[in-house]
């Protein structure tokens, strides 16, 4: 499908110079000289490298249509994590360079989904927060009680985060997964 230049949104995937590339960043720059265009980071879905290109009004883009499949962690095995396809079983092996920093938070039969183009895997979706279990982490310092006084924790998963100073080894707490951040304890 083409869109405009402008029209390019952060998480958009298109077609560009024969590969697949994602919209990372987008900046839309008025010059006092010329016309208006869209400043765009561009991150290549295959090899991981960048890009930044400029996309006036008048041009047009292919975006690319990635079809959405539930799918569930099943295990590691080295350097590929395999899934299985909720509804045909069949499993699918994906390698942890192409999963990058998502793997950190897969855990054992956890749902997801996979993007795929044209029958290519080529990214997770993960859902928004995930729970971990504290491993580590520092005890409370008695008056230490201002609201921007976080500790470091080490998770069950080996992550290391900042949690705040009522969490206790022993807890679980929720995740978010696009920032790797605390979000609220587990109920």
């Amino acid at each position: 499908m083409k869109i405009n230049g402008n029209a390019i949104r952060p998480g958009n995937v298109i077609e560009h110079k024969n590969g697949l590339w994602v919209a990372v960043k987008i900046q839309h720059t008025q010059p006092g000289k010329g016309g208006a265009y869209l400043q765009v980071e561009l991150k290549n879905l295959r090899d991981g490298t960048k890009l930044n290109e400029r996309f006036r009004s008048s041009e047009t883009v292919e975006r690319a249509r990635l079809e959405q499949k539930p799918y569930q962690f099943l295990f590691e095995d080295g350097e590929l994590l395999t899934f299985m396809d909720t509804e045909t079983y069949e499993q699918v092996s994906l390698s942890k360079d192409l999963v990058g920093d998502k793997a950190a938070f897969l855990k054992d039969g956890m749902d997801l989904e996979i993007e795929f183009y044209e029958e290519e895997p080529l990214n997770l979706l993960l859902p928004e927060h995930v729970t971990f279990e504290i491993t580590e982490t520092e005890p409370t310092v008695k008056g230490q009680t201002a609201a921007s006084s976080y500790k470091p924790a080490i998770l069950e998963n080996g992550m290391r985060i900042m949690v705040p100073p009522f969490c206790n080894t022993g807890e679980k707490i929720v995740v978010n997964t696009e920032t790797s951040e605390y979000a609220k304890r587990a109920e």
